[in-house]
């Protein structure tokens, strides 16, 4: 049987947010510290939280139960709330507990880790779409200019000074008479002016220059605001991420966090993660074929990795992989602001990396690590022999008695020439004794003739 013992009603919404936000927090409160003081001494508490239990049986001395059956009674008295208070209607609590719900909801949101980087997302995601748009005005500026100043396309190759330097000239025959000192080098005027005298391009009318000129201004003004977007970006990642900054610098480690959504998510995956995120296509492609899987994804573009040389990169990335890893847990759940784990990790990758390319010296790079390497061959059987009774710097003798030989195997062509000789040899044969016969049988016949001759005479 369940009886009510004690109830404290709170004033306000205010005082029961604060004690909702404390219990989900499990820290006690000083509201709840003084209602148990004063009903629940001597007695034994089912809590719900073993957390909160824990300190109320460190801070009060009041032992705490939390177990399955303690569940079952508080979801038991939760359904029976409004019997158990007589105060409570039914009616009443259902609009408070949805009022408190929605204020708890709104206080977890202002106050979310996660929604710290949001502005993070945001303005990476803002930086890319105006470096393409940036890059499709600055393209259009120099087709269409073009047609006027052909020339002018392979002098001045950076596009935001294309765009100044055609505000500052407007049409190429006052190219001769206006300063470019501010805009352009002094070779780059100086080739600039010489080519305008000799130009192939067409007019233009004051119509197109003032079309022109004013897409150059919204290439100048996109220029401006990017510049003032990055140094907001890097303003906050080193507020945010200070450690992940430090290792693969502001617009890789915001472009991870973009990725994998916040700051929280990315903490949460292994560096076998970080390291390809970005190239989950090419992964799930050679899953599916067969073949090699990426080594590398977003977090190629880092400085440390574009350092290395191609046949290196994929291990130093694993390695900064590694690091970003514990870096961005650092960030998303450590206490500190600075970037000390950061700087370490860096230098390690470093360090790593100079052993790859072989600029350590000699005494860094000989210095054994890990467990104790076995003892190389020569010396374990000099050892051995010294046990045996010889001499240990004795070297035994070269028996060139106990070498054997193998017999030479006849190859195919060996036997077939051979078997040609042979077959030669007997066709000769035949033919000699051929010609013996038929000699013997000549001479037999002569015989006769010279017989039968002296018979007639």
């Amino acid at each position: 049987m369940v009886k009510l013992k004690a109830f404290s009603r709170f004033d306000n919404t205010t005082e029961a947010l604060a004690a909702a936000t404390a219990l989900v927090d499990s820290k006690l409160s000083k509201d709840l510290k003084k209602f148990l003081k004063k009903h629940a001494e001597g007695d034994t508490l089912a809590v719900l939280d073993a957390k909160l239990g824990g300190i109320i049986k460190e801070k009060l001395s009041i032992p705490c139960v939390h177990n399955s059956a303690i569940q079952e009674l508080a979801r038991g008295v939760r359904a029976q709330l409004g019997g158990l208070i007589s105060e409570l209607g039914t009616a009443d609590l259902r609009p408070m507990s949805l009022g408190l719900s929605h204020s708890l909801s709104r206080y977890k949101l202002k106050f979310s880790p996660e929604k710290v980087d949001t502005m993070i997302v945001q303005a990476i995601g803002l930086l890319d779409d105006l470096d393409k748009e940036l890059n499709t005005y600055a393209m259009r500026v120099r087709e269409w200019y073009g047609w006027h100043f052909p020339e002018m396309t392979k002098i001045v190759s950076d596009n935001i000074h294309y765009a100044k330097a055609i505000k500052a000239m407007g049409t190429r025959d006052r190219a001769a008479g206006v300063d470019f000192s501010g805009v352009l080098e002094a070779d780059v005027e100086e080739a600039l002016k010489a080519a305008a005298q000799i130009s192939m391009g067409t007019e233009i009318s004051g119509e197109d220059l003032e079309n022109i000129l004013a897409l150059c201004d919204q290439v100048i003004e996109l220029s401006e605001y990017r510049g003032q977007l990055f140094d907001y970006l890097k303003s906050r990642m080193a507020a945010v991420a200070p450690n992940l900054t430090v290792l693969v610098g502001e617009l890789v480690g915001a472009r991870l966090i973009a990725h994998a959504g916040s700051l929280i998510s990315l903490a949460k995956q292994p560096a076998s993660t970080v390291q390809i995120l970005g190239a989950e296509k090419a992964l799930f492609r050679a899953l599916k074929t067969k073949h090699e899987t990426p080594k590398y994804g977003l977090i190629y573009h880092a400085s440390l990795i574009g350092q290395s040389q191609p046949k290196h990169k994929g291990k130093i990335s694993r390695v900064l992989a590694a690091k970003c890893a514990l870096a961005i847990r650092v960030d998303a759940l450590g206490d500190t602001t600075d970037a000390t784990v950061g700087t370490e990790a860096r230098a390690k990758v470093e360090a790593r990396l100079r052993q790859l390319e072989g600029r350590t010296l000699a005494s860094e790079a000989g210095k054994p690590r890990g467990k104790a390497q076995p003892a190389s061959y020569e010396a374990t059987k000099q050892a051995a022999a010294g046990v045996g009774g010889l001499a240990a710097g004795a070297a035994k003798a070269y028996n060139a008695d106990a070498d054997v030989v193998a017999p030479a195997k006849e190859t195919k062509k060996k036997k077939d020439k051979e078997a040609a000789n042979g077959d030669a040899a007997a066709k000769a044969d035949k033919k000699d004794k051929k010609k013996r016969k038929a000699e013997a049988e000549g001479g037999d016949k002569s015989a006769e003739k010279k017989k039968k001759k002296k018979k007639d005479a």
